[in-house]
């Protein structure tokens, strides 16, 4: 990590950069693919599978025998962790629920909002070299609360043409049946335009690497809804005195394994926790599986020394961060002060992998400083909210005069007419 002491204010909005492929370069690569998927469909799906994924495929969508092998191929230990993940992920969704609430604005005039899950939702799972079965919890668990009639999963197959068993079973356990063996902006193309085995749907979910994001970026303008831009993992670590150097490098390298253009950074107020950080992370990464993955990410990441704490979250809250952590013992004394920031952890327990996985918040989050305007998957996400209004006699002729005076003075003569018309009828009664 790059260590910077005291970097003046003028200084933050680079330090709180991330690191991109070159703009041109990858639009044309994500427009290619989607045009041709577009006008190619499953005979493109197949291409990039052999181009990008090295794959030769008899069939994109997975067969029930191979969701039925599935099962017995995940051990006993996991789907139990799996299904204690669900029932945390539930729990959470469903207080989301809101009653019809029935609003009388004026006498004789009802209005009231209903929440509708929208029909068709397309989920993406990322796959490759960490296949992440728990962010099917995340979509599928919510989807299917909020009633959503058909879910599609797309998520890149293995050099042998194969799913992860976990992926599968997890698909099985929330109701998802309907899945491909599609990765990358091919598949968000797939899912957007329809293809002859992949439906096409109304909304698209799900984390992917920065060409999955620009492609469902790109399929946004073209009147296909998405749930945000959710790239590359990042975290931000605000830690004091009060911190464990070798619990905030951990969480700082769970991050930073997810791939190479992952991002984190440490904020501290204090140069001796700092110190502790970085040799911490050094003695932790040597242990990593990932270790190359995560020394990537690290190479592109940053430790801060800023004067105090209130500081930190003034650059915090500039940064946007995908994930906050406050590693503090006083770590509720600043809740208020966060304003930016997709998903927050308090004190020097709870570990961003809390998160990921098994306390029942949702781990779909903004990325790239987008937590200054967007929110993370919810409930919310998967349902349309559609609005009511009911009037009766008594409410017409409550409201009716004004909606004329305000037809009339904006020149639209039918608006008033669609009024008078009814009152005047009314008063012949």
């Amino acid at each position: 990590m790059k260590t910077f002491i005291n970097p003046n204010t003028t200084e933050w909005t680079s330090l709180c950069e991330r690191s991109q492929i070159e703009k041109s370069q990858l639009n044309e690569a994500v427009t290619t693919i989607l045009t041709d998927v577009q006008r190619n469909k499953d005979k493109a799906l197949l291409k990039y599978a052999q181009l990008l994924d090295n794959v030769s495929l008899d069939s994109l969508e997975v067969s029930q025998e191979e969701i039925e092998k599935a099962k017995n191929q995940v051990d006993e230990s996991l789907q139990s962790a799996i299904k204690l993940a669900k029932k945390n992920i539930e729990v959470f969704h469903k207080s989301q629920q809101e009653e019809t609430k029935i609003v009388e604005t004026t006498k004789g005039v009802e209005c009231w909002r209903k929440s509708v899950g929208i029909e068709k939702v397309g989920l993406y799972i990322p796959g490759g070299s960490a296949p992440l079965f728990s962010t099917i919890l995340m979509l599928g668990v919510p989807a299917q609360i909020a009633g959503c009639k058909e879910v599609v999963l797309c998520t890149p197959p293995n050099k042998e043409g194969k799913i992860n068993p976990a992926i599968l079973y997890t698909a099985n356990l929330v109701g998802i049946t309907k899945i491909y063996k599609v990765g990358g902006a091919q598949a968000i193309g797939a899912m957007a335009y329809g293809t002859e085995t992949i439906p096409q749907v109304y909304k698209i979910f799900g984390p992917g690497n920065q060409y999955v994001t620009k492609a469902k970026e790109m399929v946004q303008l073209q009147g296909i809804a998405i749930d945000m831009p959710a790239g590359p993992s990042e975290l931000l670590v605000i830690a004091d005195k009060t911190s464990n150097p070798s619990f905030v490098a951990a969480d700082l390298l769970s991050q930073a394994e997810h791939g190479p253009d992952s991002q984190v950074i440490l904020a501290t107020d204090d140069q001796l926790v700092l110190n502790k950080v970085l040799q911490e992370l050094q003695n932790q990464l040597q242990e990593l599986p990932r270790k190359e993955i995560a020394q990537k990410a690290l190479e592109n990441s940053r430790a801060i020394l800023l004067n105090s704490i209130e500081e930190c979250i003034n650059f915090s809250n500039k940064y946007a961060p995908e994930h906050l952590i406050i590693a503090s013992e006083k770590a509720n004394d600043y809740i208020d002060e966060i304003t930016n920031a997709g998903s927050v952890f308090l004190g020097n327990y709870s570990c961003e992998s809390a998160g990921d996985y098994a306390s029942g918040t949702n781990h779909t989050l903004p990325t790239y400083g987008y937590a200054k305007n967007y929110s993370g998957v919810s409930l919310d996400s998967f349902v349309k909210k559609i609005t009511f209004q009911k009037l009766s006699k008594q409410g017409i002729q409550n409201i009716g005069n004004a909606i004329e005076l305000m037809a009339e003075a904006e020149g639209l003569q039918a608006h008033k007419n669609a009024v008078t018309i009814r009152l005047k009828s009314l008063q012949n009664d």
